[in-house]
């Protein structure tokens, strides 16, 4: 590209500045996610909780986001940039607030409710105003950026929760997030300029009234089936997993219904381009692998090293430093060469160290198991990046928020079902070995490398998938 060229694609700084801010915005309510894992067994003992109702801090905020995600294909058009950040921003800092102070369990859990959906939004208000502010020609190299948030914040979440509890009460989890997130809210007031205009786009309130048990139902389903801890699962997660599917079947014929009218929740022509199709899939597939191993390696870590909580953060904090930092390096490439080479080579390494995890033992060496888990966040760098881009790059910018929701909403389904898929194969995997007279070690590293063999499965799915990426510009729907 000729100096030229650089310059005419160089973003104003004023649109560095949104972009940046956004980030950073981002970044701080991610990063609130995946911090309450380790403190569950804190709190149980603090609050006098069973296990089953403490699990709610982290099943609600998952719900949450499953709710609210595809309402923000609307309200992204609907409302400004700046009005969506104060929206978000708010919540959150509403919502970590409520957490700090609460005197008891329900407080709390409201506050986690809150700030899931102030979460919710953030991420797709980030990749919609990159799509509106960014050129094709440079998007790779920015998208990059994005996946430090959605690799980094997760991976860097436990680790910090597991070292503020090691010094400090439950309540500086969020105490210690709260001026961070007020900081960010002001700022981005004071700063953040508008990318698009309020629109006057009519709420059609029976598809949100669908909606919220067609995408909650299914994600609280698969989230009770994957807690099943006997072989076999209650009535709960299959009956909410049947209406969910119901109730999504009902929306997606209610979009189509409404999209002529320019009155649909979430706008469905977006699948009419191929490579958002495809790109999607590549990366429902990536997440189920992802959110499987997150849950897999910790039962592994904890459970057969005998790692403590705040060991096994530290083990795993490299690989998710390593992705962030992959994350504009492959965007970069992305922008140069394509996604095809990067996403399949990413495939491919993750199909290599699922793998080579269906070879570990309670006697492999530590520094081993770094290694592997190094390489598959790796793999996971080189697919991500240019699995989302491409998806998103073909799309005209009046789908852009409504891409932006769907791929969201596809991800937190995907990651429900890949925790529910990988642990039920693993759970009766271990049950029938015990059945057998195996002891319970062995059994459970028996259900582990079962588990990972079909996450290599999936690994071999995905690569298929990636091989048929190609870059492309915005186009006519097919």
């Amino acid at each position: 590209m000729t100096t030229a060229a650089v310059a005419e694609t160089k973003l104003p700084r004023r649109h560095r500045n949104v972009i940046a801010t956004l980030l950073v915005a981002t970044f701080v309510v991610i990063l609130n996610e995946t911090i309450m894992g380790v403190a569950l067994p804190v709190l149980m003992e603090d609050l006098h909780l069973s296990a089953g109702t403490v699990q709610w801090l982290t099943t609600a905020f998952m719900l949450t986001m499953a709710v609210v995600i595809p309402t923000t294909g609307f309200l992204l058009q609907r409302f400004s940039t700046r009005r969506m950040y104060g929206m978000a921003l708010g919540l959150f800092s509403a919502g970590t607030l409520l957490a700090g102070i609460a005197p008891g369990f329900w407080v709390l859990l409201l506050g986690r409710i809150v700030q899931a959906s102030g979460t919710a939004i953030m991420l797709p208000l980030l990749m919609t105003t990159i799509l509106t502010l960014v050129p094709v020609s440079r998007r790779g190299a920015v998208m990059g950026n994005v996946s430090i948030v959605i690799s980094v914040a997760p991976a860097v979440g436990p680790t910090l929760s597991g070292l503020i509890l090691q010094y400090l009460p439950w309540r500086f989890m969020f105490l210690l997030v709260l001026p961070i997130a007020l900081a960010a809210l002001v700022f981005g007031l004071r700063g953040l300029t508008n990318v698009n205009a309020e629109g006057d786009q009519p709420l059609d309130i029976v598809s949100v009234l669908l909606s919220v048990p067609g995408f909650g139902g299914i994600v609280f389903g698969l989230s009770q089936l994957g807690e099943s801890s006997n072989g076999g699962v209650g009535w709960l997660g299959p009956v909410a997993l049947g209406i969910g599917v119901i109730c999504v079947v009902l929306f997606v014929l209610r979009q189509q219904a409404l999209v002529k009218g320019k009155g649909a929740l979430l706008d469905l022509r977006v699948f009419g381009y191929a490579m958002f199709r495809r790109g999607v899939a590549l990366l429902v597939i990536a997440a189920v692998a992802l959110f499987g191993a997150i849950i897999l390696l910790p039962i592994y870590f904890q459970n057969i090293r005998g790692l403590s909580t705040l060991g096994t953060g530290m083990l795993l904090l490299p690989g998710g430093l390593l992705m962030g930092l992959l994350g504009p390096f492959v965007g970069r490439l992305f922008d140069r060469y394509g996604p095809r080479w990067l996403a399949t080579s990413g495939a491919t390494l993750l199909m290599l160290t699922m793998l080579a995890l269906t070879q570990v033992t309670p006697t492999t060496p530590v520094p081993v198991l770094l290694g592997i888990h190094l390489v598959l966040s790796t793999g996971f760098a080189f697919l991500f990046t240019p699995a989302f881009t491409t998806a998103l790059n073909p799309l005209p910018p009046h789908l852009y928020s409504h891409g932006s929701a769907i791929l969201s909403t596809m991800q937190q389904v995907a990651g429900a079902a890949g925790v529910a898929l990988l642990v039920a194969v693993m759970t009766l995997r271990m049950v029938a070995a015990q059945a057998g007279g195996t002891e319970a070690v062995a059994a459970e590293v028996s259900g582990l490398h079962l588990s990972f063999a079909v996450a290599a499965g999936i690994g071999a799915v995905a690569v298929g998938l990636a091989l048929s990426l190609r870059k492309t510009e915005a186009a006519a729907p097919h």
